[in-house]
């Protein structure tokens, strides 16, 4: 059949398609661009191809299903120039992800059939997952488990609101386990006592310190849509829309006592239940089972897109120019993701002010590297967002919501040593005994000291929230005691009790005493020094020695991330 011809007026809203080979099936999305992020659908296409078919046991894709996937992709792809798209993504996820031959098999899809494949990650899998899901349900105010069921893995997002707090990636896939399990046939006794012990183990394993409990299960992907098609049709509700339908474990525990029992010649004719998927369903079904009675959530709601619907939703985006990219606008994104999590922004805004001061004014000194003073900014603004969680452990929260930000304008590596700078703003100091701290590579390591010991002496000169210290003034020529000269107009008794609370992680780190005073405004001593001293920034009115000024403020252009 020819493709469908589309003659596009200059006006016309983009228009973009989106492939997703999966572990079971290789899906297209064709939409046009709308304002406000949301898309038209204009053209769908699915085709089950089995690409992962018996990867666990030869670590290879199967050459048949390779064939099959590279007839569909050029089908896809004279449909995708038949719209005559703006562009066109294509992803591929766990099979071609863990294949040994995986990266072959890119290379045939760029030479025989034209089109380049992105080979994503199980967690940026989960992210686009979730990033689907953001826009198809409110969250406000919930704390939710996102869970993308596909052939090859299962990857699990625990948000609260638009916020994640931690991502799960397991390889629990319902093709994979279908052929660990055998579960297309009839599963009765030790065998299918065998697969839900196995599924919870490895649920156990991979969440074992759950940071909060969910308030709602959302599931996303094939293995939920046909979950809802059975229970709907059992119902006689066929009618309603699968998006946002709601199913009760017992509904899920009950269908899948009643497939388990049957061979998948049978399972084919079970209303709602499509055939090429009814091999894989049982292992499906038990995941959505063991994940329910594991998070302790009793009902669920389906969200009819998934990992493609996400990258569709990013191409959006992208195409209407909502991409941040400049300092200011990063530091604009980072105080919005803050202000989300309900912190006190003008306190965590002026406590960064002061640490970058503090920073600056001892980095001559010490020699560090002058581009940790933006990770140390970006970390006071953060350092609270835990309490969106809870306030007794939000600084640990606060390292977990960081942590999987994806916040502009920063690279993984440096999301993770914010995250560690937030995580020590307060409670135990940091150590070896701490699993994530210990991953990190030594000199990391000592940046995350020396900025947390810095965050936590800012945060306490501003412990009155009141932001009465003007400026602080350092002397750190004698490296045994380093001098601090608090500058206000008035005594800030509370704000020097703060710093002084929180000095320990200070005068360890840096091997010296520190000694706190108040200046008053107006009082206080300059530093100064030659231009040709390091750290001087020369011509500029507010610096004197490499040391900002008493009550200059540091704007954004000073602090640039």
């Amino acid at each position: 059949m020819e493709p469908k011809q589309y003659l596009l007026s200059a006006d016309m809203a983009p228009r973009l398609a989106a492939i997703d080979i999966g572990t079971n099936s290789v899906r297209l999305i064709i939409a046009e661009a709308l304002r406000g992020g949301t898309y038209r659908i204009l053209d769908d296409e699915k085709q089950t191809t089995r690409l992962g078919r018996n990867l666990s046991s030869t670590g290879n894709l199967d050459a048949e299903a390779v064939e099959l996937t590279l007839q569909a992709l050029r089908r896809m792809k004279q449909i995708a120039d038949g719209y005559q798209v703006h562009e066109l993504r294509a992803i591929a996820t766990c099979a071609v992800r863990e294949a040994q031959d995986g990266a072959d098999f890119c290379r045939r899809v760029k030479e025989e059939v034209g089109i380049d494949i992105e080979v994503v990650s199980a967690r940026k899998e989960a992210r686009l997952a979730f990033f689907g899901v953001l826009r198809g349900f409110d969250l406000a105010g919930k704390n939710v488990a996102v869970v993308d069921i596909g052939g090859g893995s299962t990857e699990i997002v625990l948000a609260s609101g638009r916020v994640i707090e931690a991502i799960y990636t397991t390889p629990l896939g319902a093709v994979r386990l279908t052929e660990l399990y055998q579960s297309q046939m009839p599963m009765t006794g030790a065998n299918f006592k065998a697969l839900m012990s196995g599924i919870e183990r490895r649920l156990r394993k991979e969440t074992e310190e759950l940071l909060f409990a969910p308030h709602l299960l959302i599931g996303s992907g094939g293995t939920f849509t046909t979950l809802a098609a059975m229970v709907m049709a059992r119902k006689g509700q066929v009618e309603l829309p699968i998006q946002g339908y709601l199913v009760t474990r017992a509904e899920v525990r009950h269908l899948l006592d009643r497939l388990r029992k049957m061979p998948a010649s049978r399972r084919r004719h079970v209303p709602g239940l499509s055939p090429d998927r009814a091999d894989i369903i049982v292992a499906g079904i038990a995941v959505i089972d063991c994940v329910m009675a594991h998070f302790e959530v009793n009902t669920l709601q389906v969200h009819s897109g998934g990992v493609r619907d996400g990258l569709l939703l990013t191409m959006v985006d992208q195409s209407l120019g909502e991409v941040v990219a400049s300092a200011p606008d990063q530091i604009a994104a980072i105080e919005r993701f803050a202000a989300g999590c309900g912190v006190d922004l003008p306190h965590l805004q002026h406590v960064g002010r002061l640490a970058v001061s503090l920073y600056r004014q001892m980095q001559p000194v010490y020699g560090w590297p002058t581009d940790d003073e933006r990770l140390l900014l970006a970390a006071a603004l953060l350092q609270d967002v835990g309490y969106l969680i809870n306030y007794e452990r939000h600084h640990k929260h606060s390292y977990h919501l960081i942590l999987n930000s994806g916040l502009p304008g920063f690279s993984p590596a440096e999301l993770e040593l914010i995250a560690h700078v937030a995580r020590y703003h307060r409670g135990a100091r940091p150590k070896r005994k701490h699993a994530s701290f210990q991953q990190l590579p030594r000199v990391d390591r000592q940046r995350v000291r020396r900025l947390a010991a810095i965050l936590r002496v800012a945060g306490g000169l501003d412990r009155s929230h009141t932001q009465q210290v003007r400026d602080v003034v350092v002397d750190a020529s004698n490296q045994q005691e380093i001098q601090m000269r608090v500058v206000a107009a008035e005594l800030p008794e509370v704000d020097l009790w703060g710093a002084r609370e929180r000095t320990r992680l200070f005068e360890k780190t840096f091997d010296a005493a520190l000694q706190l005073e108040w200046a008053p405004l107006g009082t206080e001593t300059l530093v100064t020094a030659s231009s040709n001293e390091p750290g001087l920034h020369n011509g500029h009115p507010d610096r004197v020695g490499g040391h900002a000024r008493p009550g200059a403020a540091l704007d954004d252009s000073q602090a640039v991330l």
